[in-house]
């Protein structure tokens, strides 16, 4: 993977975490409907595919080029969730009652679960909110249903990726079971990214001009699915599905899983025409901007339900928008720089003071 082709991938996962925000700021008791567009687009649905695409590519890059096997795959990848997972629990539930206290009529159960402390951090550690039985709104935190889903294809890829044999299929088929069809019905999407990562490793750089097309197709293909309506029309096909299943974030799965076929397209373009691209000066914003970006989407929600209740904010529209938008992304990059990007650090504390981690320590410094 190239510098180049790394940095944009850096700016598409910022980008995304971005739209996530704006969408979920387009609620009208956020923004009284100056931004609802966004919501009517379902953009925020759309950027999260991208987030699935994006993780298989690098989730199997890591796999592919770092030693340590399946001890250090599971280390890595628990340490990056739970980093982050649960300091944003605990900022949620804190956020939520006070919030909740303060302003009740500001929790409608639209968008406020309220769940025992214990019972939120049980969920949300193990990642199994959106399993298929009982699925949970941890609070008001609403974005935290994709953790149990990327957690899920992590598992499923570390058994098909580590592990061979009898013990492979019935693990496989044993997590199927568990976390059911919502999750499943969306893993094409990361499986893609996989599937990305081994074509760029196989294959030379496209001609300029192949790559040129794939980059742009995509980029014309999208705002004219969306001006014909065709995530709609998609769904209408499927509706009896998420009927009989209950879908709940997952309803879109056609829409979402074509949508990361052309996600797919796009990158691969991208990455021939990067080549030789190292985005100059600007590249360490973007890696700075992305280095927060987990965060950014995880925290987001809470922090603008919280900020609503209070009657603080400047009476002009424009001007309110950018103050509670910038706010918001304060408190998260704060967050960001707190949990989020110390993360090496935290790990090397772990590694320094329990044993039986000591050894990925040593696997990491080969």
């Amino acid at each position: 993977m190239t510098r180049g082709f790394s940095i944009y991938l850096d700016l598409v996962r910022f980008v995304a975490a971005v739209v996530v925000l704006l969408s979920h700021f387009g609620y009208p008791r956020f923004s009284d409907g100056r931004w609802l567009w966004v919501r009517e687009l379902n953009l925020g649905s759309d950027a999260v595919v991208l987030f699935f695409v994006l993780s298989g590519l690098v989730i199997a890059h890591v796999a592919e080029t770092k030693s340590g096997g399946l001890q250090r795959f599971t280390f890595d990848r628990a340490t990056r969730l739970v980093s982050v997972a649960l300091p944003v629990l605990l900022l949620g539930f804190v956020l939520d009652r006070f919030g909740a206290g303060f302003a009740p009529e500001g929790y409608s159960v639209t968008y406020y679960n309220e769940v025992p402390f214990w019972y939120q951090m049980l969920r949300g550690l193990s990642f199994s909110n959106e399993w298929a039985v009982l699925p949970v709104r941890l609070g008001s935190n609403g974005p935290y249903w994709s953790l149990s889903y990327e957690a899920a294809y992590y598992a499923f890829f570390a058994v098909a990726f580590y592990l061979r044999g009898v013990r492979r299929i019935g693990l496989l088929m044993m997590g199927c079971a568990i976390v059911g069809a919502p999750i499943l019905f969306l893993m094409p999407a990361w499986l893609l990214g996989v599937l990305l990562y081994r074509g760029l490793q196989r294959r030379q750089a496209l001609p300029r001009s192949v790559a040129l097309l794939c980059a742009a197709l995509p980029l014309v293909f999208y705002p004219v699915a969306l001006w014909q309506n065709l995530p709609a029309q998609f769904y209408s096909w499927t509706a009896n599905i998420d009927a009989a299943l209950s879908l709940r974030f997952s309803n879109e799965f056609l829409w979402n899983n074509i949508l990361a076929v052309f996600v797919c397209v796009h990158l691969y373009g991208m990455a021939s025409l990067l080549r030789d691209s190292s985005f100059g000066k600007v590249a360490r914003l973007i890696k700075w901007a992305a280095g927060g970006s987990f965060s950014l989407y995880l925290v987001h929600y809470p922090v603008m339900q919280f900020l609503a209740v209070f009657n603080v904010w400047p009476s002009f529209a424009p001007l309110y928008d950018l103050v509670f938008v910038g706010v918001t992304l304060m408190v998260c990059y704060l967050f960001a720089a707190i949990f989020e990007r110390p993360l090496p650090y935290f790990r090397e504390i772990l590694t320094g003071r329990f044993p039986s981690f000591r050894q990925l320590a040593t696997n990491r410094a080969r």
